[in-house]
């Protein structure tokens, strides 16, 4: 059973050196949600995540998981509640695709135990759940880059964790891998109420996707709640600088960003919002 845990980020700020990327930000994940963090490039997006995973120290303020410091939550205990894929990934040279993935379990190994069954469950459940059974037995740097992407998310999923953080998950991965990508995260959160925050840069499957949205602009939390409630064409010019047309999305009912560019103009749409997809 799924147990519904709390991260949240109290007053955080975090950066590398002195240089401070995110400042003084409050944010709690929605237990049991999906969460997608947006905002143009260097906003602090994955700087955020990276503190929430402990890969980097706050500033200031702090990260709290179930209510206590992440930086004092012992190193396993961590590992076996909150998962990390972050933005790039690097496999040892030669290393087989169900050898990276079976890497998943060690936070659920003990001390002189062997593989388990539950174990080898869980490594096939994930190969299966990203397509990746059939490449089991080939080594991870003689797949293309999107086949990677899914090796490292089916590592991921066999860590089997509560809160799963994920750094752009789609990342070399055309349309259709992408929807299959978010399908399977989508599945992950109904089917084990598994809490996951993403960084998407495309808006619209942000959109799509995201129970709950969270909006940053330089390093600041500007706008946050579920997409149908936040995301407008103000949003669009104030977080991403782009003029825009946002009408419910035909397929989802979610909010669509239709952007202008300098060489279209917008045309005339019936009944279209100029506020957010609800309006």
């Amino acid at each position: 059973m799924t147990v519904d845990h709390s991260l949240e980020a109290r007053g955080l700020s975090a950066g590398y050196g002195q240089r401070t990327v995110v400042a003084d930000v409050d944010l709690a994940l929605p237990p049991g949600r999906i969460s997608v963090i947006v905002g143009a490039n260097a906003c602090g997006k994955s700087t955020l995540l990276k503190t929430f995973a402990r890969l980097l120290s706050p500033a200031a303020g702090a990260v709290l998981l179930d209510g206590e410091r992440i930086d004092r939550t012992p190193t396993k205990r961590l590992a076996r509640t909150l998962g990390l894929l972050p933005q790039t990934s690097v496999a040892p040279e030669g290393i087989a695709v169900a050898d990276l993935v079976g890497r998943g379990r060690h936070p659920h190994q003990k001390l002189f135990r062997s593989w388990t069954a539950d174990d080898e469950r869980a490594v096939a459940a994930a190969l299966a759940a990203t397509g990746t059974a059939e490449l089991a037995d080939r080594a991870v740097d003689e797949l293309s880059g999107g086949q990677r992407q899914r090796v490292w998310i089916a590592m991921a999923l066999a860590q089997e964790t509560e809160v799963l953080l994920l750094d752009e998950p789609t990342t070399y991965l055309d349309l259709a891998h992408q929807i299959e990508v978010l399908d399977l995260v989508a599945d992950l959160n109904r089917d084990r109420g598994t809490t996951i925050a993403m960084v998407l840069h495309d808006i619209n499957l942000a959109a799509r996707y995201a129970d709950h949205l969270f909006a940053l602009r330089d390093g600041a939390l500007v706008a946050s709640g579920p997409p149908s409630e936040v995301v407008s064409a103000e949003l669009m010019r104030d977080v991403f600088g782009l003029d825009s047309t946002v009408i419910p999305d035909p397929v989802s009912g979610t909010p669509l960003i239709l952007p202008h560019g300098r060489h279209h103009a917008p045309a005339a749409i019936p009944h279209a919002p100029t506020t957010g997809a609800s309006a």
